[in-house]
């Protein structure tokens, strides 16, 4: 099926046509090139004002619809890159392979990757309103960022009189029919080790564990849905098996510091007298993590396997295994890390306020490091869990680093812009939205933060298991999400 197949007859046509051609165009984060210069193209053909800052931000501005030039104007924003992830036995290269989109069951979907649909939904939609003619409207800007899912990098290089709007809406939220005023702010805190590596035993086996078909998914979205994280998981196996002589050569897993790992593994070097337990051992753990994570995992797999593993140019041809105290080190800060929801929000129910998430194990030629992320809506008790994973690395004698940190965004109720939204969907669609706060990192934190009094709402389609390979756009929310936009732009006074 072509793209355009997948998208054939859905509504709003414009969108969905601008959709299929961007699933066209790789753009992993820091990679979105290509992307920025279709939507710069776009543009020069619509004959409108375009600009690109020094970072690859656009921007681009429609004048007012004939009438409305005395309407305030209004920026309406996403980004540009997509998190790259894929089904691990699929055979994709994000850098030059473009998206397969597949309809199914109500929504679409790619074919074992990441669908894009975060952010590409809301460049979709931005084009298509550059694009349309008979809508009403003021003046228009369209803010198209860099490097949301890594960094925020696009999003904190914004300058002065970029954006020029005293009003935002932001298009970077996934439950249609919800109105979101505020977002957690977050951090991630690297702890890594000098790799000390001595020969391995003369009757040691080459033993290797693999961590799989777990969901993943988004570390601040989907944190409260007790999912599992692979490397966790994985250590859990490794300590056992270190219990009983293995020694470990490597342990990799997870990608991405926003994505909840859903693949790892660890090669082990186990004594041949213990090769049948520590089978068992894998085996026992698979049965009891199934039945620990019950329906929420059910395609967890834990498998293990002898590996005949080579180094060439050493003497016995067998690579080297961490010293022992490497190895207590490493697997006992992953084990003492805290992974999950912290606290709940006291004011708003569901909410989660504050989460870590053990995101990211590398064995390199030279270190061992590990990655985590922390997330909180209030900034001192962020501080206070980004201190605790840091003691727990300093304590394993890890160094450490915080990085990549980016403000919240506090709620504001009485906000115009919310007023008007508000009134503008029961209008619309005869209820009422619910207003929420995310637990996850919007671009609006870092926005408000250099545009002092913007006034912000942001919301979008529904979109399910966004991060991961299971990425899937409900249809009919987005034919939603449009006539609530367009009525919004047709509202403003």
């Amino acid at each position: 099926m072509s793209n355009d197949d997948a998208i054939e007859a859905l509504e709003p046509s414009l969108v969905w046509e601008h959709f299929a051609k961007l699933s066209s165009i790789p753009r992993c984060s820091k990679h979105e090139e290509r992307i920025a210069r279709y939507v710069c193209d776009v543009a020069t053909r619509l004959g409108l004002e375009s600009a690109q800052d020094a970072v690859g931000n656009v921007i681009v501005r429609k004048p007012a619809a004939a009438g409305r030039e005395h309407v305030p104007g209004i920026c309406l924003q996403g980004h540009l890159d997509m998190v790259c992830e894929k089904d691990p036995l699929k055979v994709h290269d994000f850098s030059r392979d473009g998206i397969s989109l597949r309809r199914r069951d109500g929504f679409i979907v790619a074919d074992g990757t990441t669908l894009g649909a975060d952010n590409g939904i809301a460049v979709a939609t931005n084009l298509a309103l550059m694009e349309a003619r008979e809508l009403a409207h003021g003046p228009l800007e369209f803010l198209f960022t860099v490097d949301e899912e890594t960094g925020l990098t696009g999003a904190k290089h914004l300058q002065r009189g970029f954006v020029r709007s005293r009003m935002l809406l932001n298009l970077d939220s996934e439950e249609e029919g919800e109105l979101y005023v505020g977002c957690a702010g977050g951090c991630d805190t690297i702890g890594s080790w000098p790799i000390e590596r001595e020969s391995v035993a003369a009757d040691a086996v080459g033993f290797a564990v693999t961590v799989t078909g777990l969901t993943g998914g988004h570390s601040g979205v989907d944190i409260e849905k007790g999912r599992g994280n692979a490397i966790k998981i994985l250590n859990r196996i490794v300590v056992q098996l270190g219990e009983r002589g293995a020694r470990l050569a490597r342990i990799d897993g997870g990608k991405l510091r926003n994505v909840i790992p859903y693949h790892a593994e660890a090669l082990l070097f186990v004594p041949q007298s213990v090769v049948e337990e520590a089978q068992h051992l894998v085996s026992e753990m698979h049965d009891v993590v199934r039945r620990e994570l019950g329906s929420v995992e059910p395609n967890v797999s834990i498998t293990s396997a002898v590996a005949h593993v080579r180094q060439q140019g050493s003497r016995d041809e067998r690579p080297d295994v961490f010293t022992s105290p490497l190895q207590r080190r490493v697997t006992s800060v992953i084990s003492a890390l805290p992974h999950g929801i912290i606290r709940l929000s006291p004011e708003i129910p569901g909410l989660v306020e504050t989460s870590t998430n053990v995101a990211v194990v590398e064995t390199a030629a030279d270190r061992v490091t590990l990655a985590t992320s922390q997330r909180s809506s209030i900034a001192s008790a962020l501080t206070e869990t980004a201190n605790t994973v840091r003691s727990v690395f300093t304590l394993g004698g890890a160094a450490v680093e915080t990085t990549d940190a980016y403000p919240g965004w506090k709620p504001d109720l009485r906000s115009p812009l919310l007023t008007l939204a508000r009134r503008t969907y029961q209008q619309t669609f005869g209820i009422e939205p619910q207003v929420k706060s995310i637990h996850a990192g919007l671009e609006c934190g870092v926005i408000g933060e250099r545009y002092q009094g913007i006034e912000m709402v942001s919301f979008g389609p529904t979109m399910i298991d966004v991060h991961s390979a299971k990425e899937r756009l409900e249809i009919a929310s987005v034919a939603r999400f449009w006539r609530f936009l367009c009525a919004t732009l047709a509202a403003l006074e």
